[in-house]
């Protein structure tokens, strides 16, 4: 069993981001068992419980994960997590481990696939809408993705804005200023409404949107929605993406798609890659825990 620690301790965005490109290509090329999650309202205290399940490679498993936003106010972690992971061939059990840390470091390194294949190679202007865990993963997992000159941070509290963006050497504005001529646009927020407006957009920019990963909730306005929609999974984002359903948008592709060479035609609009996050991705990072472990064991 490996705590929180235990996994922070062996997992790098430097293994993680390409375990993560290769599930989501052997996800799109159907060599992925995976049924969409199941979730469990908890209204009398406001979040709902998951559950995750993948059969990949050589293993398969489960994320259980609490989403309670209530929590942001009690000093908590509103995404909490365990994954349980055993072996393909014989079912038997391998390793219980912390799963929120996984959470976010996978969520991170999913963000940097779609910007390394998706948003240009010249991209120097990062907008960045929240300052939580996920604005400090997806630094961390961007360092070696692209070189932004102009960082530009956005929160609804303006406290939490500064002392975030102290740490990173970026800059506070307000939500527009911070969009507006942004390459790459981060939607890092647990807000229920559109905190985006895609009359801000370039033409050119690419948008990562996180925060809304429930159907009720959506963090993209309509003229957003309007670009080209990327998504990890068709079936997940169709059903549990409240950026997508609430505006009925059309997905393009699947960023699999894209990765394993499917053509893609942006025209002339920005990209909106829309993350759920989907249980593959928890399965091939807990492997790559499971496995970093066990080397350390059989030396």
């Amino acid at each position: 069993m490996l705590s929180e620690e235990q996994v922070r301790a062996v997992l790098s965005y430097d293994e993680l981001i390409p375990a993560i490109r290769k599930a989501l290509m052997d996800f799109s090329a159907g060599r992925v068992h995976q049924p969409l999650r199941s979730i469990i309202p908890v209204p009398a205290h406001g979040g709902w419980f998951g559950v995750m399940p993948a059969v990949y490679d050589t293993v398969m498993g489960a994320k259980m994960v609490s989403f309670y936003p209530s929590n942001a106010d009690l000093q908590k972690h509103t995404h909490m997590a365990m994954i349980q992971l055993f072996r393909a061939d014989t079912g038997e059990p391998l390793a219980t481990m912390d799963g929120r840390v996984i959470t976010e470091m996978r969520t991170a390194a999913v963000s940097a696939v779609a910007i390394g294949h998706l948003a240009s190679p010249a991209a120097k202007v990062l907008a960045i809408l929240g300052s939580g865990v996920q604005a400090r993963s997806h630094v961390r997992a961007l360092a070696g993705i692209r070189s932004f000159t102009d960082v530009r941070v956005w929160s609804r509290s303006q406290n939490h804005a500064q002392q975030f963006a102290s740490e990173i050497g970026a800059r506070v504005t307000t939500a527009e200023q911070a969009v507006s001529g942004a390459d790459v646009v981060l939607a890092l927020t647990s807000s229920p409404q559109p905190i985006l407006q895609g009359k801000w957009l370039s033409p050119q920019a690419m948008v990562c949107a996180i925060g809304a990963a429930t159907p009720d909730r959506r963090e993209l306005d309509q003229e957003t929605m309007r670009g080209a929609v990327v998504v990890e999974s068709r079936e997940a984002a169709l059903k549990e993406a409240g950026d997508i359903v609430l505006a009925q948008a059309q997905v393009t592709a699947e960023i699999g798609e894209l990765l394993n060479g499917a053509p893609f035609d942006r025209g002339e609009r920005p990209v909106v890659f829309k993350s759920v996050g989907i249980a593959v991705e928890d399965i091939a990072a807990a492997k790559l825990v499971f496995d970093k472990y066990s080397a350390r064991t059989d030396r």
